[in-house]
């Protein structure tokens, strides 16, 4: 199975795919989309066409995206949402199914501490996945999240969830 992370950001989306095959987890490829300053619907399509891309390039089967967490600025919140729904948007526009995970169900999925810090995050993602460096933060947590839903899936997790307008549920 490929799967295709997501770290979802207004400014900065970073991507990770990988492979599973049984116990198995195999790197495909990272990177982030930066979408820049500006006009917030012109950075949107930025993400979406970025992501677009990566789905070409990669054929993933699934699409794993981190959720949202709410932060004191409302703002912030809302603009991280707009970001997120796009990425969701680019998965269900290429007819794939979207998992969904908390920040604390990745880091504990990946780490065993689901109050790890970024580096932690980065460090097991470079062993899980026998990578050379760490991977930039963002893609590091765009493939943490990836690892989270094949470490699931790996262990039954995801039986029984069903396809609702795109969506697992």
């Amino acid at each position: 199975m490929r799967i295709l992370g997501i770290d979802p950001g207004l400014q900065v989306t970073g991507f990770g795919v990988i492979d599973t095959e049984s116990t198995r987890l195999k790197y495909v490829a990272s990177g982030c989309v930066k979408s820049g300053e500006g006009d917030l619907a012109a950075r949107l399509k930025v993400i979406l066409d970025g992501l677009k891309e990566v789905i070409d390039a990669h054929a993933p089967g699934l699409v794993a995206v981190e959720k949202v967490f709410v932060n004191s600025n409302p703002q912030s919140t809302l603009a991280l949402g707009q970001a997120r729904g796009t990425a969701i948007c680019a998965a269900v526009l290429a007819g794939l199914p979207v998992a969904e995970y908390t920040a604390l169900q990745v880091k504990q999925s990946v780490v065993g501490n689901g109050h790890a810090a970024k580096e932690q995050v980065q460090h097991m993602v470079k062993r899980l996945l026998a990578l050379p460096g760490d991977p930039a933060p963002d893609a590091a947590d765009a493939l943490a999240c990836a690892i989270c839903h094949a470490h699931g899936h790996r262990l039954g997790v995801h039986q029984g969830l069903k396809m609702k307008r795109g969506r697992l549920v």
